[in-house]
């Protein structure tokens, strides 16, 4: 049975479907490339300027004060030192939990599922990939079993499109997988630099608490 025409339109849905996995996963990296740009401060140099401008409200206690600084800011610190100073009534331990918490589930979690998109990507493409080769490969094999003289052009075709699938996959997969590697770290370091300003933070937040209750509570 000549399969050729079929194998034909196969390979044009296997071109298609392969583009589109190259832009969604070229999107998905640009995403979250800018997401933890947005998220972290340049360095550490930076974050702790940010943090001494708050030093001022904080050894007065002047928790509005603070709010009014941090509002608004969308990189993860401020929204931390917002979270922790909104909810101050309930205490400096609970709030550190809190604290901590909702920067793993809100800030790492999301960065995590859009990397997700991104592993899924690399998985599939080499996969659609093969799949157009063993499709290809079909066509080849049944020309040369639907007719006894197989010019070598026409077999060069469907042995053409085997390769171009799998080396396509494989050329969106590849460079995908060293730009996670670069993200990662790019999250790693958010991640250590929020750290180390959350310690140097909460420092300052637990006197600033002793000095409230001392003059009655604000």
């Amino acid at each position: 049975m000549d399969i050729s025409g079929l194998t034909g339109v196969f390979a044009y849905v296997i071109y298609v479907v392969l583009g589109l996995i190259a832009l969604w996963g070229a999107f998905c990296v640009v995403m979250v490339w800018f997401r933890v740009g947005q998220k972290r401060f340049r360095n550490e140099q930076a974050q702790a300027e940010y943090l001494e401008q708050l030093d001022g409200p904080l050894v007065k206690a002047d928790f509005p004060g603070v709010l009014a600084q941090v509002e608004g800011d969308q990189r993860a610190m401020p929204q931390l030192v917002y979270l922790a100073v909104a909810n101050r009534q309930l205490g400096y331990a609970q709030v550190r939990q809190m604290v901590t918490d909702r920067f793993e589930r809100d800030v790492l979690a999301d960065l995590e599922y859009r990397l997700n998109w991104v592993y899924t990507v690399i998985k599939a493409a080499p996969m659609v990939g093969l799949l157009g080769t063993v499709v290809g490969m079909m066509g080849a094999f049944a020309k040369l079993a639907a007719e006894e003289i197989v010019k070598p052009d026409v077999l060069a075709q469907d042995i053409s499109f085997a390769l171009v699938t799998t080396a396509s996959g494989l050329a969106i997969a590849i460079p995908l997988v060293f730009c996670t590697a670069a993200i990662n770290v790019r999250i790693r370091r958010m991640e250590d630099l929020v750290a180390a300003g959350l310690t140097q933070f909460f420092e300052r937040f637990r006197r600033a608490l002793g000095l409230a209750e001392s003059q009655g509570g604000k």
